[in-house]
């Protein structure tokens, strides 16, 4: 989707869901501006870098909104991802316990923190854009980028202190590593904009993140 394309159709798009419709006088172009001259409501639409604001009617905006409607790449997305973050809480829930260092318990609060109400929002998505069919035999969450073998999480549940400490720094860097690898192909690959939104959060997000825990290990 070319950017300047996307913006202005994201633009649009919060417009009409807003009701950002203003009543204009003056210079306008082609039909909205009779629109506007006789006050009746048009959108303003955001040209592209170097061109001119536009002035809509409510019908030309809705008729220039973008598709967005979630492919496969969207779905699998908020599939995988949210499979991915249940680990992760599952991983910091052991933090309070079994952590020495205040450090790894606050990194393991801020990452329930965030990832649990992520949860929900994806769980609502899904609500209102259920998913195709699963193909048959379903999917292998094991094999999602940054995942914690069973072997893995067994260690860090039978760990304590300084030894929990490090390998929890260890899996979840890996973890968020692989969170961003998801992310990543989500914002290339998908066509829905709070996919997108999703995404980007969580790239903002787990980056910090393994910077705080890089500098911690």
């Amino acid at each position: 989707m070319d950017m300047a394309n996307a913006l202005v159709g994201r633009f649009l798009a919060a417009a009409l869901a807003a009701g950002l419709l203003l009543a204009l006088t003056g210079c306008e172009d082609d039909g909205a501006a009779d629109a506007a001259g006789d006050g009746a409501a048009v959108v303003v639409a955001p040209g592209r870098p170097g061109e001119k604001a536009r002035t809509l009617t409510p019908e030309q905006a809705a008729r220039e909104r973008p598709d967005d409607s979630p492919n496969a790449a969207d779905h699998t997305y908020v599939r995988d991802m949210t499979e991915h973050h249940r680990q992760a809480l599952a991983m910091s829930a052991l933090a309070p316990e079994r952590a020495s260092a205040e450090g790894v318990k606050r990194v393991a609060e801020r990452i329930a923190a965030a990832q649990g109400p992520e949860i929900g929002a994806m769980e609502k998505w899904v609500a209102r854009h259920p998913a195709p069919a699963p193909h048959a035999g379903g999917h292998d969450h094991a094999t999602m980028p940054g995942m914690a073998t069973p072997q893995q999480l067994e260690q860090l549940r039978d760990a304590r202190g300084a030894d929990f400490d490090r390998l929890f720094l260890t899996l979840m860097t890996s973890h968020h590593e692989g969170a961003l690898k998801m992310a990543g192909e989500a914002l290339s690959r998908g066509n829905n904009v709070a996919v997108e939104e999703m995404a980007t959060e969580v790239v903002a997000t787990q980056s910090a993140e393994i910077h705080r825990m890089r500098a911690m290990g």
